[in-house]
């Protein structure tokens, strides 16, 4: 990357810029949501019946396409409920709950990072594995304003680690590969960017509020002052 400067940014959503709660607590939200007291072993059992369910070759070869399409996304996450024997009116608690806000926690230096980049004329994209559209919740945030695109695999029925959704992206942004880095946290998914000729930056799981951005801003380097 050195000598060529960074002209834009690609970001990862989920575990990148939002953190992804524990099973835990998905499991304990939905049932709130549907007015179900449960002791604490039965939480236990619930999330051990849904990661063992993930792990069934079916769910996992749905999974592997699922946000291609918000119908793909729902018959793939039906199917691993229903190997995880969760009722109905559970099942559909816990899959409406991943539209809320609430389960997508933002990392507290999110938002002055994606400010500091855009004021540095960096151009900057969403691009997401995801079912749902994220602008309303951008907008929600105040954060859509320094977004440039939103390449969301729902959208294009492509999703990471295609090449294309990368380069969909590139062509957006109106960057060459060369001139991006990609920002992520899953090198099975966010690692396909480097097929592309992306610098790709996989960033670690972390336990604090903040998810260490600054060392994005250490990669995008200075920028000169406009003279007056």
């Amino acid at each position: 990357m050195e000598g060529v400067p960074i002209r834009g940014v690609l970001f990862d959503w989920r575990g990148t810029l939002i953190r992804d709660p524990d099973d835990s607590w998905w499991v304990r939200t939905a049932l709130d949501r549907i007015g179900r007291t449960v002791d604490e072993s039965e939480v236990v059992d619930l999330v051990r019946r849904l990661q063992a369910a993930s792990k069934v070759q079916a769910v996992a070869e749905a999974q592997g396409g699922a946000d291609c399409s918000a119908d793909l996304h729902r018959e793939a996450t039906m199917l691993w409920y229903r190997e995880a024997d969760l009722d109905s009116e559970f099942a559909e608690a816990l899959y409406a709950l991943d539209r809320e806000a609430v389960a997508h926690p933002l990392f507290e230096d999110v938002p002055e990072s994606l400010e500091t980049i855009n004021a540095l004329g960096v151009r900057i994209a969403i691009v997401s594995d995801i079912h749902f559209d994220l602008r309303p919740e951008f907008a929600q945030l105040g954060l859509d304003r320094f977004v440039d695109h939103f390449v969301l695999s729902f959208e294009h029925g492509v999703q990471k680690p295609d090449s294309r959704i990368f380069t969909l992206a590139l062509d957006l942004l109106d960057v060459h590969a060369s001139e991006a880095l990609m920002v992520g946290d899953r090198a099975a998914r966010d690692g396909g960017a480097i097929d592309v000729g992306i610098s790709t930056l996989l960033l670690p799981t972390v336990q604090g509020p903040l998810r260490g951005l600054d060392s994005v801003l250490d990669l995008i380097g200075p920028r000169p002052v406009p003279s007056t």
